[in-house]
């Protein structure tokens, strides 16, 4: 019968106690500590209880999530912490002036190490047990901790029974260790805090985003977690991700992560590190289904635009009306990192049918803060250029910035920004001429928009369009749209032969207060984003409670039930509002609008002036569905 491995045995001569592992570290010593939940927390705390002859000696590291002992007052004579990114753990210290942060582009971190611009005297990682082959998993996090050991003169790794075993490019062997201290200790979990509704109407907004057969990166915090509910329906997406969380583990279950439609790394969950849950660690260990890759590789732009449909999801602090996104600092206090952001922005900008995202609730401090700022504060870097973005998701909506003007940008963002500071976001703009001077300003404060209205509809040749109400931001695709109609289409809506629509005509139109001025347009995608191709628009009298309706396709998308369902869809509206009735003018040569009326199944008054016909019905009275 086969012995055990004996792992003890076999590498003895490599095996010693944290503290005698300790004394190979030097003053001035660049000690680079492992990421993550993956800190190798026994060695940490050896570090800082058993070095009295270390002084001067400088901590390199991304992200730790365990305790950070270097980093206080009482070690800042022997200790200087340098952090790629900034957690909890060590926020108050930066702020007290204890350590630096080096912000730089994750996927650049590794050629720091390897150009010996950044030396790596020691490296402390955690690892599992050697396999029969002497190969050690780096478990949780990869990132750039392979990159580091293998750049590192001295590497001491504290071996962990605790640490999964992941698959891919994950490994270093034993010849690769130099001292290996035998600890086991529970790893640092990450509890996912229930999401707040600000975050699960982000997360909302952003599965809009999400395509069936998406390929989908997430970044650090709450909102993955809030999105992932919204996903349960989506079928065959795929992850490449330079983090995940317990997200992960209820989009598998339910089968909306598959992998199965991935250009590259097909049917892999793709990572450099992970942070959550002892049930997500018992999950990915020894499961084949997720790979971990160094973050040269998973933040490597050329790679994750491989990907078809990528769609990068990334958290700002701040963005100024032009487009520019703060993610690392508030105001001159460093708060976060620059992190991947930037690699996957521009990675998924050059996928096909890719998507970057930066997401981020519309306030901040209670909603005393707006997060959408005529410019960005005093002190605050831009991670995110202006020239970077593409959408912007908020828990009001979505904005497209690329590619788009100043104008259009902010009214794009204003239209996204919390209502309580649209009116005072619009003043600025008009102060820095980013807008028109003469733009309706609303009392956003007490307008809603009526997102309920949203709405899908299949039209009978099977075509899906999304219905929704007017924005300020639809002021040019809507012109766009009247201005493709015919000559004929425009007669029979505007009783004239040739009609122009001037901004000053169209804000009104677009700039609505939602309940005596109702307006429903038809949405399809379009290179640009999405087109207008229909509009159904009400104007209601408060002291009769009647109301003028009016509905205008274009030509192109006429004859395919359109007209009939706007009629349908707004005229329902109109009465759970407890409007009266409604009335129309048609000219006798638009056969089919009249043809829609009589067969909308109400009972349809009609009285001719030998130009044109007045058409009114009470929306109570209703005969019965026609054939439409």
């Amino acid at each position: 019968m086969q012995q055990p491995f004996d792992w003890k045995e076999r590498y003895a001569g490599q095996i010693c106690t944290a503290p005698e592992a300790c004394k190979h570290i030097q003053s001035g010593n660049n000690i680079f500590i492992g990421t993550g939940c993956g800190q190798p927390q026994h060695l940490v705390q050896s570090l800082v209880e058993h070095s009295p002859h270390v002084y001067d000696a400088h901590i390199i590291h991304m992200l730790t999530m365990g305790s950070a002992p270097y980093a206080t007052e009482a070690f800042s004579e022997k200790y200087k912490m340098n952090s790629f990114f900034i957690a909890d753990n060590v926020r108050g210290a930066l702020e007290r002036g204890i350590g630096d942060y080096t912000p730089i582009f994750l996927s650049d971190i590794p050629r720091l190490f390897s150009s010996g611009r950044m030396p790596v005297d020691a490296a402390m990682i955690s690892v599992t047990p050697p396999d029969i082959n002497g190969l050690c998993s780096l478990g949780v996090s990869v990132d750039i901790v392979k990159s580091a050991a293998a750049n590192a003169k001295l590497v001491i790794a504290q071996v962990n029974a605790n640490m999964p075993r992941t698959m891919g490019n994950s490994f270093i062997h034993v010849n690769s260790i130099d001292w290996m201290v035998p600890f086991d200790e529970p790893l640092v979990t990450v509890q996912s805090d229930e999401p707040t509704e600000v975050l699960r109407k982000i997360g909302q907004n952003l599965a809009r985003l999400v395509e069936d057969g998406s390929t989908i990166e997430c970044g650090i915090g709450r909102i993955p977690q809030a999105m992932a509910e919204f996903l349960h329906d989506k079928k065959e997406l795929g992850i490449h991700t330079e983090m995940f969380g317990d997200w992960i583990l209820e989009l598998i279950e339910c089968g909306a992560v598959t992998c199965t439609k991935k250009t590259i790394n097909h049917g892999k969950i793709v990572a450099s590190f992970c942070m959550g849950s002892q049930t997500l660690y018992d999950t990915i260990n020894n499961n084949s289904m997720f790979e971990f890759h160094p973050t040269e590789y998973v933040n490597d732009p050329f790679v994750i635009a491989q990907h078809d449909k990528m769609v990068g999801i990334n958290v700002g602090l701040e963005i100024d009306l032009t487009g520019q996104v703060c993610a690392d600092s508030l105001g001159y206090r460093f708060y976060s990192g620059i992190g991947g952001q930037v690699d996957f922005i521009r990675g998924c900008a050059r996928s096909r049918g890719g998507k970057p995202i930066i997401a981020m609730p519309s306030t901040a401090k209670d909603d005393t803060i707006s997060r959408i700022v005529p410019r960005l504060s005093d002190g605050a870097g831009v991670v995110t250029t202006r020239g970077d973005v593409h959408y912007v998701v908020t828990e009001f909506g979505i904005a497209y910035l690329h590619g788009k003007s100043i104008r259009e940008r902010a009214m794009s963002l204003i239209s996204i920004a919390h209502p309580k500071f649209r009116k005072e976001l619009i003043q600025a703009a008009k102060v820095q001429r980013y807008i028109h001077p003469d733009q309706i300003e609303i009392e956003w404060d007490k307008v809603r928009y009526p997102d309920e209205l949203e709405h899908f509809e299949t039209l009978r040749d099977g075509t899906e369009i999304f219905f929704r109400p007017v924005k300020p931001t639809d002021e040019e695709s809507l012109a766009d749209m009247l201005y493709s109609l015919s000559t004929q289409s425009i007669r029979r809506r505007y009783f004239t032969h040739t009609k122009t629509f001037p901004h000053k005509d169209m804000q009104k139109l677009t700039n609505i207060d939602y309940e005596q001025n109702l307006a429903i347009v038809g949405i399809v995608p379009s290179p640009a984003g999405e087109d207008i191709v229909a509009i159904a628009q009400y104007f209601l009298d408060p002291k009769t409670g009647v109301a003028e309706v009016a509905f205008i396709v274009q030509d192109e998308w006429q004859d395919k039930g359109m007209g009939s369902f706007l009629l349908e869809y707004i005229t329902t509206i109109a009465r759970s509002r407890g409007i009266r009735s409604f009335y129309a003018t048609v000219l006798p040569m638009n056969k089919a609008m009249l043809q829609i009326f009589y067969n909308s199944g109400y009972e349809i008054k009609t009285e001719f002036d030998g130009d044109a016909y007045s058409i009114t019905y009470e929306l109570a009275k209703r005969k019965g569905r026609g054939k439409g």
